[in-house]
């Protein structure tokens, strides 16, 4: 099955924060960011299942790593009956919890 990947507009301003991070300090980074966020997110459009359960109790929340330098990014998303991958959240690894 294929899937489509969307996201919320929570998701999103965080991107845009993330990034607007990395703008105020090295350009090429954000790019490289941006590239490795775009390039992780593919695997949602044919094996979002493979993603690490981001709650015990439903099968469907899940998070995708994105490693990038010596730390990465998680992207938090739910995984829809109608083959919608719905990104609801992004944050750094090095940041405080999402839930």
């Amino acid at each position: 099955m294929s899937y489509r990947v969307r996201y919320t507009r929570a998701a999103r301003d965080d991107l845009r924060r993330l990034f607007a991070f990395l703008l105020e300090r090295d350009l090429a980074a954000a790019r490289r960011a941006r590239a490795a966020i775009d390039k992780a997110t593919d695997v949602l459009q044919t094996f979002p299942m493979s993603c690490r359960k981001a709650d015990a109790h439903n099968p469907f929340l899940r998070e995708l790593i994105v490693p990038f330098g010596s730390g990465g990014y998680v992207l938090l998303f739910e995984i829809e009956a109608d083959g919608w991958v719905t990104i609801l959240a992004a944050r750094h690894q090095r940041e405080a919890d999402y839930y």
